[in-house]
């Protein structure tokens, strides 16, 4: 049997608002998730196991601990007040036919008063999609903090002599995900190295570029991440090197007429992309849709199928990149070439030389620092940049060595865990949340909203970093001519089969709330559920404390 105590929230409204850690007797509840319900399965103390409904009576008397804990307000919960206007209306849009072929769970609270104004199915675990990022972000800044930067650097132990470099040069990095970033073929973070190097009389290297990528484990793909969309670029794989976000840029150019073959670019070596691209487009009519699919075949090749209009504007598309230090360390000596700093050896992964080559007694010769977290953070949630959270998940344990995605989850649990969050209502797979065996429950993605809000180190920075409704990021187009545009600041989540909507909204009367919706296991398009999604926070934003039986 396991006990908890009532404990007030560290927060200037402590007062108004109360968390339980538990003092409720296990005994109470089933195990596993209908743990989660509110209700008790025991009410009397007949029996044997009845007796344990005794002792937090007991433990009360016996130390006064009823005296000094406060439960919870009468009324926080909607199952505690009779159907109210807003309850009803939710409850209407749930039942509709566009509604009905998903699983819904919506968790919707008052961050003034600690109300719960609506919750269907709130303790349901459900795939998140993107709102996972909610919570990969907010445990970032708790643990990271705001002001944190990633660190690369460039480094030899070999002498210059007469403008030569005699020996390798090693570019060694920390995860960093910024560096040439949305770059295209520009290359500014190593342009500015090489100008540096120039600055220094570094004019020729007599030796390799090599890329040290041992701080954080082997590029992988994330844990549990579906195979169809490992060709993908929001599917590519992180590492210590990155850059120009770990992805190559293909362009597909139709035919003038059907059936004319089709040709397609790429920006990038073949080998870290994979070995070769399989070209299976076709030129079809004018008429003619665009359908392109890519597939990473077990040799490595990628494949590109589908079929492209006669006469049609090129089509792009990008592709994840399986060595993302291979691919660093090649385009860092192309731009070092670039600019006249001739290059005599090859560039390659640290793990394909001797190990014994490298020199203690490394010299610093330029350093790159990423932007702030603070600014990474508005790519990862206005863009929803898979990359930036994974990138973020193996960074959170500073003292691994090489730092992990696993050791990452883990953190992810220690920091919810301190927070009061209930265990058995996340799953962490991945810091994405492209991953299929991600499970939350929308209670829980609303505490972290709730505790990012209370926390006045994290409240104005977080908030800053969520698409705005009918304004900016994955909620630029949404939302449109409602109460919710320019309103709602909120995490978007999407995936097959998966729909969610989560963050912060102001009701009509000015309260502030903290909302989670998320729909799964439906068929289909998923414009439907989208609309209802859309038509809930449009209720939440329009609600009143009235309508809300308060």
């Amino acid at each position: 049997m396991r006990w908890r105590h009532w404990t007030r929230l560290n927060d200037p409204r402590a007062g108004l608002r109360w968390r339980r850690a538990g003092l409720v007797a296990r005994a109470f509840r089933p195990a596993g998730p209908a743990a989660q319900s509110s209700t008790p399965v025991r009410r009397g103390i007949s029996g044997p196991r009845g007796w344990q409904a005794l002792i937090p009576v007991l433990l009360c008397l016996a130390f006064g601990a009823c005296a000094t804990a406060r439960p919870p307000r009468a009324g926080a919960t909607p199952s505690d007040r009779p159907p109210h206007a807003l309850a009803n209306r939710l409850t209407a849009l749930l039942e509709t036919t566009a509604a009905e072929p998903a699983l819904w769970t919506v968790f919707v609270r008052s961050l003034d008063t600690g109300d719960v104004l609506f919750d269907h199915r709130g303790d349901r675990l459900v795939m998140p999609a993107s709102t996972m990022k909610i919570v990969t972000l907010a445990v970032s800044a708790e643990r990271l903090g705001w002001n944190y930067r990633f660190e690369t650097r460039l480094l030899s132990a070999a002498p210059v002599v007469d403008g030569v470099l005699r020996g390798d040069l090693i570019v060694r990095g920390s995860g960093d995900p910024t560096i040439n970033s949305d770059a295209r073929r520009a290359v500014p973070a190593f342009d500015a190295w090489a100008s540096t190097l120039l600055e220094a009389g570094i004019t020729a290297i007599d030796g390799r570029v090599i890329g040290d990528d041992d701080l954080v484990e082997d590029a992988a793909p994330g844990y549990g991440w579906s195979w169809d969309d490992l060709p993908y670029g929001y599917a590519t794989p992180g590492g210590a090197l990155q850059h120009r976000d770990n992805v190559a840029l293909l362009t597909v150019h139709p035919g003038s007429v059907a059936s004319e073959p089709v040709v397609i670019d790429i920006d990038v070596e073949l080998l870290a992309i994979g070995a070769h691209v399989v070209n299976r487009v076709e030129t079809v009519s004018p008429n003619g849709e665009t359908e392109l699919t890519l597939k990473r075949m077990p040799d490595g090749d990628l494949e590109v199928l589908g079929t492209v209009p006669a006469n049609a504007a090129p089509v792009y598309r990008t592709a994840s990149v399986q060595n993302p230090t291979v691919f660093f360390v090649r385009d860092l000596k192309q731009a070092l070439t670039a600019r006249g700093i001739n290059v005599s050896g090859d560039a390659v992964d640290l793990d394909e030389v001797d190990a014994t080559v490298i020199d203690d007694d490394l010299r610093l010769l330029a350093t790159h620092w990423s932007p702030p977290l603070s600014v990474i953070a508005h790519t990862l949630m206005g863009v929803s940049q898979n990359l930036y959270a994974e990138t973020l998940l193996r960074t959170l344990d500073q003292q691994r060595r090489p730092r992990t995605a696993a050791a990452g989850r883990g953190i992810i649990r220690e920091v919810l865990a301190s927070w009061g969050v209930d265990s058995s209502r996340v799953i962490v797979a991945d810091g994405s949340g492209l991953s299929r065996y991600n499970y939350v429950t929308a209670r829980t993605l609303v505490d972290v909203l709730e505790r990012m809000h209370d926390d006045p180190r994290h409240a104005t920075p977080f908030r800053a970093t969520l698409p705005v409704a009918a304004r900016s990021g994955t909620l630029e187009t949404r939302l449109t001519g409602t109460a919710a545009a320019g309103n709602v600041h909120a995490k978007t989540g999407s995936m097959s089969n998966v729909s969610a909507l989560s963050g912060y909204v102001t009701s009509a009367d000015g309260e502030a709330l903290a909302f989670a919706v998320l729909a799964n296991n439906f068929a289909g398009a998923a414009g439907p559920i989208l609309g209802i999604i859309d038509r809930l926070v449009d209720e939440f934003a329009s609600s009143t404390r009235s309508d809300s039986g308060r």
